[in-house]
């Protein structure tokens, strides 16, 4: 069932001094946390690691740092390179494979608002320029623009597009795609509340935000799923479900960097336009740490 990349990834928080300066030594130890726990490829730089925040100095510095210790564990690295100025987006995919990435994360293009026969394009000069593996990362939430059903079909012809990361919460959409999609072109989940649903339909794995804080627990219940024992995955969905809710009670990652400073985890401040969790936010994600049995 699991994709070329594992069943269970992590969209890595990057980590920030408090001066707001990136922390690399805090990016090691969070990357050798993950691992720890279960996280079997990291995506850096993706949503939750405030990409539109990065300097392209700061992503060469977060993508060999977390290439370094991914590679020194047997593990692998998905570089976030997507942005929504096509140039930009080839450039930074190919530094990301001068650090050592071992795939490119794409996002829409956001704020442009392309037609679809523009995405194609869009894709198909970025799969031009690197033999790595693409995932594709299909948020309309966040950048306005859906990648449809049939382009993503047309990309997923194309050698090196191998596989969506898919935060459209569709679900009828993505079993229609694990229906249709071909061999070997992988379908994440990019929401976490739908994980558990997502491995039944046929997907790949998951995208997560939570397996910060619960990654064995997700591993585990992926692992169920994949065992056919669908009753006892269903039970951690359940027990999982409250960590979901509070971990986008506000804009992600705000609540994340809150639960990471609760466990004494490398997380550090956010980054402007985002500003660190309210007292009535960090009490949600409280609860919800102790609910599960972390805190």
């Amino acid at each position: 069932m699991a994709g070329r990349f594992g069943a269970v990834l992590t969209a890595m928080a990057t980590p920030f001094h408090e001066d707001g300066s990136l922390d690399l030594e805090g990016a090691r130890l969070l990357a050798r946390h993950l691992f720890e726990h279960g996280t079997e490829a990291i995506v850096a730089a993706g949503t939750t690691g405030e990409s539109p925040t990065l300097s392209h100095d700061e992503k060469k510095a977060l993508f060999e740092t977390v290439a370094e210790v991914a590679h020194a564990q047997g593990k692998r690295v998905i570089c976030g390179t997507g942005t929504f100025n096509t140039a930009e987006s080839v450039a930074l995919t190919q530094m990301a494979a001068a650090c050592g990435a071992d795939g490119i994360l794409i996002v829409t293009p956001y704020y442009s608002k392309p037609p679809q026969s523009a995405i194609v394009e869009h894709f198909r000069i970025i799969a031009d320029s690197t033999d790595l593996p693409i995932v594709a990362y299909n948020i309309p939430g966040r950048t306005g623009t859906r990648i449809a059903h049939d382009t993503l079909l047309e990309m997923a012809g194309m050698p090196n597009i191998a596989g969506v990361k898919d935060s459209t919460g569709d679900l009828d959409g993505v079993a229609k795609l694990v229906a249709e999609a071909p061999d070997g072109f992988d379908v994440y989940c990019g929401d976490d509340w739908a994980t558990f649903a997502f491995v039944c339909l046929g997907a790949a794995g998951t995208i997560s935000v939570a397996a910060h804080l619960v990654g064995d627990d997700i591993v585990e219940m992926v692992a169920l799923v994949g065992k056919g024992d669908i009753e006892r995955a269903r039970g951690i969905h359940r027990k999982l479900s409250p960590l979901y809710d509070a971990l986008f009670c506000s804009s992600s990652p705000i609540p994340l960097k809150g639960a990471l400073r609760m466990l004494g985890l490398p997380g550090g401040p956010l980054r402007p336009p985002l500003f660190d969790a309210t007292e009535a936010e960090l009490a949600i994600v409280d609860k919800a740490l102790r609910g599960v049995g972390v805190l």
